[in-house]
């Protein structure tokens, strides 16, 4: 017998965004140096060939290894890009509420942020040293470019020099898009999730909490405060140095 054949429908990006326009040390952050977003792996041809002329030369892909394994690298295999896989998650249901009822809590997922900054800092690491000395632009992804990716996207900024708020803005910028990722999503990770024992219509119709999704982002920096000190430690003790800081910093401005 063999597996069945999951029909992939490749659709344009609907969470990718460039870092470009926020604050940091000496100055403004330039566009063309990091790029977050939903989904790569499921991006049709012609958004593939668009990022590449854009300036695209290497991706971080966030994603679980199961994840990684259904649809691989997509249409952007085809173009000369270095690629690293870097999953900040060893399964894609860490950290998933248990029971039938499913309920984002928005504290709770920043305090999931702030473990994932602990226990994959030497990721992070890694991650910053390629936007560091990557020539072009890196852009990094998960699935919905929310959670991995804005982990990422948070503690790139705070080596950069950005404030807490507006690391904060503009993680809550995907808030909007949330309806639009959740749909993109449905054919990959329906399967998988179904595999893992979760019901992904159920998820998608789960409560969340009427506050304001930035908490989550502001709980992870303040429990990464509170335990060391400094929000970037456990990345210093990974080996995060002022050199790569630095080179980012150039390149950030230059």
């Amino acid at each position: 017998m063999t597996a069945p054949t999951l029909e992939i429908e490749l659709s344009a990006p609907v969470n990718l965004r460039d870092l470009g326009g926020i604050p940091i040390t000496g100055g403004i952050l330039r566009e063309g140096l990091a790029l977050r977003a939903d989904d790569l792996s499921v991006i049709t041809n012609d958004d593939a060939r668009r990022l590449v002329d854009n300036g695209l030369t290497a991706v971080i892909d966030l994603r679980t290894n199961d994840e990684a394994a259904i649809t691989g690298r997509g249409p952007l295999a085809g173009h000369p890009l270095a690629y690293h896989h870097l999953p900040l998650m060893e399964s894609i249901s860490a950290g998933m509420p248990e029971g039938e009822t499913f309920v984002i809590e928005h504290v709770a997922m920043g305090e999931m942020y702030a473990r994932m900054v602990e226990n994959a800092a030497p990721q992070l690491v890694t991650a910053l040293t390629i936007i560091a000395l990557t020539p072009g632009a890196t852009a990094f992804h998960c699935a919905a470019g929310r959670d991995r990716t804005g982990v990422l996207a948070a503690v790139l900024l705070l080596a950069l020099g950005a404030n807490d708020d507006d690391i904060i803005t503009d993680y809550a910028r995907t808030h909007p898009n949330m309806a639009a990722i959740q749909e993109r999503m449905r054919p990959v990770l329906g399967p998988l999730m179904a595999r893992l024992g979760f019901d992904l219509d159920a998820m998608t119709s789960m409560t969340v909490s009427e506050e304001p999704m930035d908490i989550s982002m502001h709980t992870m920096l303040e429990r990464l405060r509170e335990r060391h000190g400094d929000a970037l430690a456990p990345l210093r003790a990974a080996g995060l140095d002022i050199g790569t800081i630095t080179r980012l910093r150039e390149r950030a401005l230059a």
